[in-house]
Formats: C-alpha cells, structure tokens, sequence
C-alpha cells in the first residue's frame, strides 16, 4: 500500500513539474479577427474597482445611486405593502435616506469638489427596482426585505471603505457619521427578512 502511495505520489511530481515548464511560444501579430475575439487585455480599467471607490467621485456616486434606491424602494412599498412592519420601515427609510442626501450634498459642498450627483438610478438598480415593482402582492414584502438587506449591505461597505481609505476629509467625515445609522437599518432589515423567511 505505502508502496503505492509512493509511486502515485512521484507521478503527480513529475507532471507537476512539467505542469510548470517553460511553455514559451512564438506568435505573429494577432490578425484583425483574432484582436476582435480576444477580450480586452485590461477591462476594470473602464469599470471602478473596490479601491476605485477611495475615490470621492467613484465613492459619491455610489453612494447617491443606493441612497436612491432606498428612497424609491421605500416608496414602492408604502404604496404596495400590506404589513405593517414594513409600511413603518418604509416610511423611515424614506426620511433617513432623504436626510442622508442632503448629508452628502453638504458634504460635497464642504469639499470643494466638484461633483455633480446622479439623477437616476443606475441601469441595476432601476433593474432591481423593475423587478421588485413587478412582485406578486403575496411576494413583495419579502422581495422588499432581500433588497433592503442587500442595498443597506452595499451602502454600509462602501461608507465604512471610505470612512477608512477615503481622499478627502469633508465627504470621508460624512461617511463616518453615516455608517452607524445606516448599519442600525440593515439590522432592522434583516430582522423583517427573518419574518419572511419560510
């Protein structure tokens, strides 16, 4: 048996180590058609990345496109809604977020910088929203329960990585004093999205 194991074992060796051998290889220049099938070399060049999102422009837009999202969701579910746990979320959801823009217009402000905030949600987000407007009655409450512990997920990494890692102090304090409040909703959302759960 140990016999086998030792020879099994030499196998895997050997063709680990030609795994690993020089397997260098001349081309020409790639043909017009070849440089179209071959995906860009480096393509997070054109999408931000998580440190991106030290950013204050990255970190401001992000940031304005949840909060949106949370107004709007809200929103939708004072009007949808049928339970009452989730008609009071809503309701402050609506409010907090409200206030959370302004926090980060003045913020913004305080910078110096100039960044012009979105307006409308970005293509995922009105995604998400789309999908959770077109939940059955019997569905949307727990549909909107996921949502809000993903958004407050979302939002509560982004304002922590740039409380942390942030470039400039006006929007990073901002940041810091938002992270709290926005980590009180996602407890509460995730305790309405224990209710639902089956």
């Amino acid at each position: 048996m140990t016999r086998h194991l030792l020879i099994i074992g030499a196998a895997f060796a050997a063709l680990s180590l030609a795994a690993c051998g020089d397997k260098t290889e001349t081309k020409g220049a790639a043909t017009p058609s070849e440089q179209a099938a071959t995906p860009d070399a480096n393509p997070a060049a054109t999408v931000p990345t998580v440190a991106d999102e030290t950013k204050a422009d990255v970190f401001a837009m992000k940031a304005a496109d949840l909060n949106m999202f949370e107004i709007e969701s809200a929103k939708l579910a004072a009007a949808r809604s049928t339970n009452a746990q989730v008609k009071t979320f809503a309701g402050k959801m609506a409010t907090a977020h409200g206030k959370t823009g302004e926090g980060l217009q003045a913020a913004i402000a305080a910078s110096g910088a100039a960044i012009i905030l979105p307006m409308t949600l970005s293509k995922d987000l009105q995604d998400d929203l789309d999908d959770l407007s077109k939940a059955s009655n019997e569905d949307f409450d727990k549909k909107y329960a996921d949502s809000q512990v993903d958004a407050h997920q979302a939002m509560l990494n982004l304002l922590q990585r740039y409380a942390q890692d942030g470039d400039t102090p006006a929007i990073k304090a901002f940041a810091a004093a938002t992270a709290p409040t926005v980590q009180e909703h996602l407890n509460t959302a995730e305790g309405l999205k224990k209710g639902f759960v089956n």
